[in-house]
This record gives C-alpha cells, sequence and structure tokens, in this order.
C-alpha cells in the first residue's frame, strides 16, 4: 500500500556510522558528551545573514544544560589540535579509531575554520577540497551533527558535496542517519510540529533524498510514539504549508493524508480515520486524491463491522441472553448507519470532483461495498450498473449478493433485472445465482416466492442443496399452521416427488369444529 518506506534504512545508516574513526577535541570538552543527536531548544535560533534563502529556515541549535553535562558550542581553537589524542566519540554508540595516520591535518583545519563561522563553509570546503578525503568530509558531518554543535553546518556541508558529485551511498545513508536522529529528538522533546517541518524544509533544499518518504517517516515516529495528536498537527501543518510529496506513489496515489488515514485503519480506528479526512477537507486544507478512497475504504470496513454487531445482538436476542431494541435504540443504530453512508457518498462526490475518470471505476467499487454492507438492495444494483458504465465489470459474486439482498427485500423490478445476466451464463453459474436468489428470499421470509424458485431450478435441470430445500419445506410448513394456505406446499412437494428428491408425503388437517381429521398421502 502506502507502507513504502523501509524502516531498516536509518539503522543500517547508523551502523555505517558507528564504523567512522573520528578524534575528537579535548578530554574536558568531550568527556561530557554522552549523545551526538542534537537537542533542540525553542528559546535560541542562529541565522546567518549569508545563508541562502532556502536555507533561511534554520535548524535550531542546543541550549540544554546540566550540571553534569555542560554545552559546549565551539571548541576553541588551541584546542582543536588535541582531537588526535583521544579515540573514540559517543554516536548512539562509541566510535573508535585505531590510528592517527587516517586523519590529516586538513580535516583539522577544516573543523578550525568551520567553527570561526567568519566565511561560508562552501568557501571553505572548495579551498580544502583537495586536501580532504571522502572519509574525512563524512566525519566533519559527525563532528556538526553532535549535541551542542552547529548542526546548521551539517546541512551546508552535505548541499556542498552534493554540489561537488562527492555524495556516495554511504555518505546518503549517514546524512539520513543523522537527519532522523534529529526529527526523533525535536519529537521526543514534544517540540513543536512546526520546527520538524522546518526541519524537513532545510533537508529538501540541501538536497537529501533518501530512498523512503521523511513524511510519512515522521508520522510513523509520531504514531509509534503514541504521540496520535502529534502525527495529525504534523499533517495539517504539511498541508497548511503545501510540502511537497516525495513518496514513490505520488499525485493522486499517496501523501501524508492517506499515509496517516491508513495508520488509523490498521489500528481500526475506522470512524476516527473517516472523521479526519473531512475534517481536513472542511477546514480548508487539501487532502490527497488518494485519502478519499482510503477513508471510503474505512466507511466500508466500519459498516461490515458495525453489521456484525448488530448480527450478534440479533442472536442474543433471539436466545433471551437480551431484551429486544426498543424504538429509541433501533433509531439511533439506523442514524449511525445512515451517516456513515452519507460521509461515504460525500468523499465519493469529492473523487469525482477532482480526480480523474480513471477512478470512477473504484469509487463506484467503495460505493456498492457500502450498500452491500449496509443491507441496502436497490443503492448497490444501482452501483453494478455504475460501473458496468464506466468500463469496470463487477466480480460475479457481487451481483448474486445483491441479488440476494434484493430479494431479501421483495425488490421484484431488481431481482428481475439481476436475473438478465444467468441467462447466458454456464449451468453451474446459474446455480450458483438461484441458490443465492433462493437463500435471500428464505433471509426475507418470502417462502412462496422461494419455492418458486426451486421449481425453477429443477426445471432447468439444477439440483438445489438438500439445506435450502428443508428450510423452504419447513418455512411452508408453518405458515400453513398460521394461514391454512396448502396450495404452495403441495405443488412443491409434488415437483420434488417427481424428481425423486422426497419420499411419500402424508398430509393431514383438523377440522376443529367438527372434530375431524383430514389426511392424504401424496
Amino acid at each position: 500500500m502506502l507502507s513504502h518506506l523501509n524502516p531498516n534504512v536509518p539503522a543500517l545508516a547508523a551502523e555505517k556510522v558507528r564504523n567512522l574513526k573520528l578524534e575528537m577535541a579535548s578530554a574536558h570538552a568531550f568527556s561530557s558528551l554522552s549523545k551526538v543527536s542534537p537537542v533542540f531548544s525553542l528559546k535560541k535560533r542562529y541565522w546567518y545573514s549569508w545563508m541562502k534563502p532556502c536555507c533561511m529556515v534554520s535548524t535550531i541549535i542546543c541550549n540544554y544544560q546540566t550540571p553534569k553535562r555542560p554545552n559546549f558550542v565551539v571548541a576553541k581553537t588551541s584546542k582543536v589540535r588535541e582531537f588526535r589524542l583521544f579515540k573514540s566519540v559517543e554516536l548512539d554508540q562509541y566510535v573508535t579509531s585505531d590510528g592517527e595516520e587516517e586523519m590529516g591535518e586538513g580535516f583539522f583545519e577544516a573543523i578550525e575554520e568551520l567553527e570561526r563561522m567568519t566565511r561560508e563553509p562552501s568557501d571553505i570546503l572548495e579551498e580544502m577540497n583537495d586536501r580532504l578525503s571522502a572519509r574525512e568530509l563524512q566525519l566533519v558531518l559527525v563532528y556538526f551533527s553532535q549535541e551542542g554543535r552547529d548542526s546548521w553546518c551539517a546541512l551546508e556541508v552535505f548541499e556542498w558535496l552534493r554540489k561537488e558529485n562527492r555524495v556516495d551511498k554511504e555518505t546518503m545513508e549517514l546524512m539520513v542517519s543523522i537527519m532522523c536522529s534529529w526529527v526523533k529528538k525535536l519529537i521526543e522533546g514534544e517540540q513543536d510540529v512546526g520546527d520538524v517541518v522546518d526541519l524537513l524544509v532545510d533537508m529538501d533544499c540541501v538536497g537529501l533524498k533518501p530512498s523512503f518518504s521523511m513524511i510519512e517517516k515522521v508520522i510513523s515516529l509520531y504514531w509509534d510514539m503514541g504521540k496520535k495528536e502529534g502525527a495529525v498537527s504534523f499533517v495539517k501543518e504539511v498541508l497548511r504549508r503545501g510540502i511537497a510529496y516525495s513518496g514513490d506513489d505520488g499525485g493522486e496515489k499517496g501523501g501524508p493524508t492517506g499515509y496517516l488515514t491508513w495508520k488509523m485503519m490498521v489500528d481500526g480506528d475506522y470512524r476516527n480515520a473517516v472523521k479526519f479526512v473531512i475534517h481536513l477537507r472542511e477546514s480548508g486544507l487539501k487532502p490527497e486524491i488518494y485519502a478519499y478512497l482510503i477513508a471510503m475504504t474505512a466507511v466500508v470496513k466500519e459498516l461490515n463491522e458495525f453489521s456484525k454487531a448488530l448480527r450478534k445482538l440479533k442472536g442474543y436476542s433471539r436466545s433471551g441472553m437480551v431484551t429486544e431494541l426498543d424504538a429509541e435504540n433501533v433509531e439511533l443504530v439506523e442514524k449511525y448507519q445512515s451517516d456513515l453512508l452519507a460521509d461515504g457518498v460525500c468523499l465519493s462526490s469529492w473523487v469525482i470532483q477532482e480526480g480523474s475518470p480513471a477512478l470512477y471505476g473504484v469509487v463506484h467499487e467503495r460505493l456498492l461495498a457500502m450498500y452491500i454492507c449496509a443491507g441496502h438492495g436497490l443503492d448497490a444494483e444501482r452501483q453494478l450498473w455504475e460501473m458496468k458504465l464506466v468500463g469496470k465489470e463487477a466480480d460475479g459474486d457481487l451481483y448474486d449478493i445483491v441479488l440476494a439482498i434484493c430479494a431479501s427485500q421483495k425488490e421484484a423490478s431488481a431481482v428481475a433485472r439481476l436475473l438478465t445476466r444467468i441467462e447466458v451464463t454456464s449451468s453451474m453459474r446459474k446455480k450458483k445465482s438461484l441458490s443465492w436468489l433462493l437463500r435471500g428470499y428464505i433471509k426475507g421470509g418470502h417462502y412462496d416466492e422461494a419455492a418458486e424458485t426451486l421449481i425453477k431450478m429443477l426445471d432447468l435441470g439444477l439440483s438445489p442443496g438438500y439445506l435450502d430445500r428443508v428450510a423452504v419445506m419447513q418455512g411452508l410448513r408453518k405458515r400453513i399452521q398460521q394461514w391454512g394456505n396448502v396450495e404452495s406446499y403441495l405443488k412443491l412437494c409434488k415437483r420434488l416427488s417427481d424428481v425423486n428428491l422426497i419420499g411419500p408425503s402424508l398430509l393431514y388437517l383438523y377440522i376443529k369444529k367438527y372434530k375431524l381429521w383430514i389426511m392424504k398421502l401424496l
């Protein structure tokens, strides 16, 4: 579906990061660092006059301090040369260096120049391009991704690498890992969703293109941490700013709204998934077309679950475990179902208004499923013909289900229209369709029509199922006891006897006024 992001990418990138070998600052400065992922604060932003317009939304610099963890924003110049004295830095886990020879003088000079912030990072890196290896440039990224460092500088370094065509797969995964850790830290720190979106904007500006959707990744992080309201707020902010979506499906087949709606559906929260999409639309935001289709699927699932619950309730009522629903509760049940159907119709109209004709068949298919779950035979039949008109033929089983619903509601015209399609089908297909018709009549208590259907099947040389025959016979027998009408019963018995499906039948009638029994062997 929409879930095309790879959750293992950040972990794989982190594994590569752990293999990087960096000798960092003085013992006093770096022995206090226990996290490399930055802690962001809303209290202070550092913007530079020489920043490019697209990068004016700057990453926030760390402001967090504790007595046991002093915050070092910039290493002193006099300490830069002491990097080589230490063998590790903590990046979620320790990254070790086995030898000093891997670190050239150019690396330390680059760090020193970048931390002075007297020139643009791109100018510094351009000047030292020939003196820095690919590994050292990766280490520069790691250095500025640490807590207390200027994380904006890491973005600038990555942007320069991309423009110089020096971003290989390993460097891309490294930067993706760094970005994911920043996003996770913002979410864990209960920072405003606007700051998370700012970070994604910065990421796009510098050309960071992960193999998965970062928007979906952020939604998953919110959701998996139990911050569902945060996920909703994040999607609203993305839609409000018009952030471009970079999912694989794109356009009409993907987007933040659709992905979050799908996440809600996976959790079984169908009703809120529908309300979420409708709320966004009515708030003036514009969800993607695919979100409407997912919400329609949620309507179908909610109607299906609702129907199951009603059937269980009726079963408990028949067994005497609960009392039957009173008029007020019946009205509430009908209103809930009608509200769901109204939401589904509303969503379908938005898809037709904003989507392409290629989606019309899918829309009518969803509406068909909705009306089947709600037991609306005539509406379901109309959707079958609508699907045919737009060139999408429904499965034969769906025709049979709609036929049974219409039969249970004794919609004679609809039944006649639906039966026209079985005239040119195979014997097996005819038997299946007529069996559905028969069961529909039985469910609706229409035993005269059920008996006629049985006789029609026999006339076509089709053998009705044993349970179907018994159900019709029992229903007709009850009608004789209630109303004394024996015509349909006798006619069916004779026809079944002709094809040796029943043995001789003894028909008896008691006339109480005359205390008379009348018996006849059929």
